[in-house]
């Protein structure tokens, strides 16, 4: 029997290319580190997200993607690239792990508040903290890294261009998350 609910969130997937320079940081990132001391993300399930839904009941499904391709049919696609490694909440006691991005920053910064906006009627009130465009590659297990932690990492600022909005579905499993899209959004051409 199929459930009345999934866990989902609204993303922007990365092209190839980015996710390989993702995956080069976090391999660089594990051998600094003690064995199973971060939990890696596989640069496939690696994403930029704007919005974690949780548990979103399926009969929610058509007012999410309605609300979705009237979100993208308001703004254009925009360019965004890889920036900086770093962590939340600090380096001190980092649980998060990620890989930051510049560029069109304001654009992406319209998309998620608008995206707030549009959800708030669903039931989902906007986030209480402000939001911080990251990329996640690892999760501390005890928030606990060697000191000689290098957050000067060399990383190739690859540009990327943000053209769609995905409703996905996150299915837990033991061996990770499995990711199915539910919805995509395609952002306006520019100009």
């Amino acid at each position: 029997m199929n459930s009345p609910f999934f866990r989902a969130f609204i993303a922007v997937e990365l092209a190839l290319e980015v996710r390989q320079e993702l995956g080069r940081i976090r391999d660089v990132v594990a051998l600094a580190l003690p064995p199973r001391a971060v939990r890696l993300v596989q640069p496939d399930n690696m994403h930029l997200t704007l919005r974690f839904l949780g548990d979103t009941a399926v009969t929610q499904l058509p007012s999410l993607t309605q609300q979705l391709d009237e979100l993208a049919s308001q703004h254009a696609s925009f360019s965004l690239q890889l920036e900086g490694l770093g962590c939340f909440p600090n380096p001190k006691r980092p649980r998060v792990i990620w890989v930051g991005v510049t560029g069109e920053h304001a654009a992406l910064l319209a998309v998620k508040q608008e995206l707030d906006k549009r959800l708030a009627p669903l039931g989902w009130p906007p986030e209480d903290k402000p939001f911080s465009a990251h990329l996640t590659i690892g999760r501390v297990g005890d928030g606990r890294l060697p000191a000689t932690m290098n957050w000067n990492l060399p990383i190739s600022p690859l540009p990327f261009t943000i053209q769609e909005i995905h409703l996905i579905e996150s299915r837990l499993t033991p061996k990770g998350p499995i990711y199915t899209r539910r919805h995509t959004a395609v952002l306006r051409l520019p100009g």
